[in-house]
């Protein structure tokens, strides 16, 4: 699978004059006088409810500041989710030790044949095999399995 990365760095200074709850370090943020007529005008009568409570006190405004300051960089690796085989996903569970289980074949039909005995065998769930273990993983990559279980 294929895994792109991707490093963007930022400096930006936080000044405390602005209630915005940011950490800044090579921009100074700064209060900016908010105008009635730049504000949002609804066409409507209805208003946003809770709308106000998401917003600042006072909107602010990010200007940059001379660099020899200390900045940080945030990585972001990409990788992409492995997606579960849902019919596998059916058909196997893991038991509290980690072990892989799977119901035995042949209950589905025909049990009239079948004795008492043979129907309660097969109704039994039974430990996937130990060379099987990479096939079931792979279709399940988010199972809770420990392979060291006995």
């Amino acid at each position: 699978m294929a895994s792109a990365s991707m490093t963007v760095s930022f400096g930006l200074r936080y000044a405390p004059l602005c209630p915005c709850p940011a950490r800044l370090s090579r921009f100074s943020v700064q209060p900016v006088p908010f105008n009635k007529q730049s504000s949002l005008s609804l066409s409507s009568s209805q208003s946003i409810s809770g709308f106000a409570s998401v917003l600042p006190l006072q909107p602010c405004a990010i200007t940059p500041t001379p660099s020899g300051l200390r900045s940080f960089t945030v990585v972001s690796a990409k990788g992409y989710k492995m997606k579960t085989h849902k019919a596998s996903a059916k058909r196997f569970r893991v038991t509290g030790r980690g072990k892989i289980v799977r119901r035995r074949a042949g209950k589905q039909h025909l049990l009239a044949k079948k004795n008492t005995k043979r129907k309660l065998r097969l109704s039994k769930m039974h430990e996937v095999s130990r060379s099987d273990y990479d096939n079931v993983i792979g279709a399940l990559p988010y199972l809770k399995v420990n392979r060291k279980a006995e």
